[in-house]
């Protein structure tokens, strides 16, 4: 799949907004459903989008996986989608008082964002050395509008989207050391990003148009992670991302507007772990930056709560909490459900709400034997 198709996706939230629940930028409704938690608690199948060394925290009759996750989600905390809708059906109508309303309500409206992601994996857990073969894809759009004294004809929407997609193969091992357990992961990987850029006016605003200036980077990078396990606790670290990476915005005209940052990640995380309940705690240690000198105001440092029951491995029910620290993204709860028959097909499906205007909804289906 390749970035236009990812960013389709972001699309298709962007004009059903009203209609979409939330996720997170890994599409694992599991972790999604508890908060968007994930270093410390995923399971071997999903551990690359989280940390690598959880790739190998397997049981004694996992042999193989498979795993397929999708996500959507849409912040639009002034409706601004909506609003432009409306502005341009008054422009074709030449209703200046209904025109100067919609002006008035996008004047200072926050920057519209929605992601969207597919993650595929393929685990085959063994003791000589754990891996997972996986494709993680994501976009994200920003859409800022600029308001200019109620002249419909001189204010414009700037927007900007990032698509990426990994190919990376992680790799772990457990350990015992001074009698403590311990495992250890690595991931090479191979990266290609790119970007798009679009300034319109309200009147001819066109979200389909995204892809009229692309700017497209390839990068070789690694994840590491390493999990202490203490009985049924866990504490881990991950490290996404080791190598920086940035990459010019540019319009249709080759005018750099910006850069889109994917700087390393830092993440500790918590959990206690049993059969039938699981708490996780994850923190991110680094703030992400991601579009600079781009007027989004999209920093973002997330603390994430999640739990779980799960009926005896048929069926999971999880909620979860994530609060943003820089304020961004307002605190989300987070919920979903897990069907598991056998365990060895399994179906989820999470959502998220902070308000109306910002929703997602995620899901996935795995096959483990």
């Amino acid at each position: 799949m390749n970035n236009k198709s990812i960013l389709a996706l972001s699309i298709m939230g962007a004009l059903f907004a009203s209609n979409v629940s939330a996720a997170n930028k890994v599409a694992d409704a599991r972790g999604n459903a508890m908060g968007n938690t994930g270093v410390a608690s995923a399971d071997y199948l999903t551990a690359p989008f989280y940390n690598p060394a959880l790739t190998a925290s397997y049981k004694d009759e996992d042999d193989f996986g498979i795993f397929l996750g999708l996500e959507v989600s849409v912040n639009d905390q002034n409706d601004a989608i909506s609003v432009i809708d409306d502005l341009q059906y008054h422009i074709d109508d030449n209703n200046q008082s209904a025109i100067n309303q919609s002006l008035n309500e996008l004047d200072g409206a926050e920057p519209v964002r929605v992601n969207a992601g597919i993650d595929l994996a393929i685990a085959l857990p063994t003791d000589i050395v754990a891996s997972n073969l996986f494709v993680h894809s994501y976009a994200e759009i920003v859409a800022t509008t600029d308001i200019t004294n109620n002249d419909y004809q001189n204010s414009t929407v700037d927007l900007v989207a990032f698509g990426y997609i990994e190919l990376g193969l992680a790799l772990a091992k457990q350990f015992q050391i001074s009698g403590e357990h311990f495992s250890f992961g690595i991931t090479p990987k191979y990266q290609q990003m790119t970007t798009y850029a679009q300034v319109a006016t309200v009147e001819d605003f066109d979200v389909d148009d995204y892809d009229e200036s692309e700017t497209t980077k390839s990068a070789f990078n690694v994840d590491l992670g390493a999990v202490w396990y203490k009985e049924d606790f866990r504490v881990a670290l991950a490290v996404k991302d080791l190598i920086a990476q940035e990459i010019d915005v540019s319009d249709n005209q080759g005018n750099i507007n910006g850069t889109y940052n994917l700087d390393t990640q830092v993440t500790v995380g918590v959990a206690y772990d049993t059969d039938y309940f699981v708490a996780a705690i994850d923190a991110d240690l680094t703030k992400q930056t991601r579009f600079e000198n781009i007027d989004t105001n999209d920093d973002t440092q997330f603390i994430r709560f999640g739990i779980e029951g799960n009926a005896w491995g048929w069926a999971q029910l999880r909620a979860g909490y994530e609060i943003d620290l820089e304020e961004t993204l307002d605190n989300s709860i987070t919920a979903g459900i897990g069907i598991s028959p056998f365990d060895v097909v399994s179906v989820d499906i999470a959502g998220s709400y902070a308000g109306e205007n910002q929703v997602g909804v995620s899901a996935n289906l795995a096959f483990t034997f």
